[in-house]
């Protein structure tokens, strides 16, 4: 979801320098775009960051099988690269 933010931000900050010639006075349109572009830069960044990095889960299943023999452990482990 980050990845899309970051190119909507981008998109729009583009827009608001290059595409729209509007001028108002309270507000430079040009630098608010700049800063949008800026953002979505940094957010897809951080977007690509989190998706590649290396993921793993540990889930432990126990299940009794007899009380007198003992109890079996069962162990799964996830491991995905993002890579």
């Amino acid at each position: 979801m980050s990845i899309g933010l970051g190119i909507f931000l981008f998109v729009v900050g583009a827009v608001l320098v290059w595409a729209l010639n509007v001028s108002v006075t309270w507000i430079d349109l040009d630098f608010v775009g700049y800063i949008m572009m800026g953002a979505g830069a940094i957010i897809f960044v951080i977007g690509l960051i989190y998706m590649f990095r290396k993921h793993s889960t540990v889930s432990t299943v126990r299940t009794i099988a007899d009380p007198a023999n003992g109890q079996q452990v069962t162990r799964k482990e996830n491991s995905v690269d993002g890579l």
